[in-house]
């Protein structure tokens, strides 16, 4: 099944709140255990959260790294203004700074200790910048980790799939759901994308039927 691309914002305020809204606590926790477990020494400096959403993802993470900063960063407003109350309900503004930016728009380079990413590629028509913009903003010898969807092999697949795991959530969410499948990338264009940035340290693993994550040094 070829890609079929989804918008690259999710402006929509219906959706942003079905999103905000929906229960991802499991997958968020997951992936922020996933980091500490790969990435044990990693204690303290700045994170770099690309398409960080609403905000929970930075909140977990320095609940779980207490000398760490973060930088959520995400395209959409209406995500923003997510984050930033759930950043100020949290008690965590002085540690996490969320900015309304494109990732190919976020000024600088070698800012970042540890870059993270969750669900972001699949927005993104062009994915090479994407791994570029990671290259250039972390600095050498700095973790990553990106999980993002994993495409399946049909449309019928993709809704079984978003069957299985949202029946019960709203039909917005669930068309979200279906959309981001279709728009998401193979275990191989993820590793031919790899390969021709020159981020062969960074490994993918498939850690179940619908999520690819990629880990590893930056050098």
């Amino acid at each position: 099944m070829n890609r079929v691309l989804e918008p690259e914002l999710m402006d929509d305020e219906a959706q942003v709140i079905a999103y905000a809204k929906a229960d991802f606590a499991e997958e968020n926790q997951g992936f922020v255990d996933r980091f500490r477990d790969c990435f044990p020494g990693f204690s303290e400096g700045a994170i770099f959260d690309l398409g960080c959403g609403p905000g929970d993802i930075p909140i977990r993470f320095a609940r779980a790294l207490p000398k760490c900063r973060v930088v959520g960063i995400d395209a959409s407003a209406p995500m923003i203004r997510w984050a930033e109350q759930a950043v100020s309900a949290a008690g965590f503004t002085d540690r996490i700074t969320v900015r309304c930016e494109r990732i190919q728009d976020v000024p600088g380079a070698n800012q970042a200790d540890a870059i993270v990413s969750n669900s972001l590629l699949h927005h993104l028509p062009n994915p090479l910048l994407f791994w570029n913009r990671i290259r250039q903003l972390v600095k050498p010898g700095s973790p990553v980790l990106v999980m993002d969807l994993l495409r399946p092999d049909s449309p019928e697949a993709a809704q079984a799939i978003v069957d299985r795991y949202a029946a019960n959530e709203p039909e917005i969410l669930r068309r979200d759901f279906y959309n981001s499948l279709l728009a998401a990338f193979t275990e191989d264009e993820v590793s031919a994308q790899l390969a021709r940035m020159n981020l062969t340290r960074l490994l993918i693993d498939v850690i179940d039927d619908r999520h690819w994550v990629v880990g590893g040094m930056v050098h």
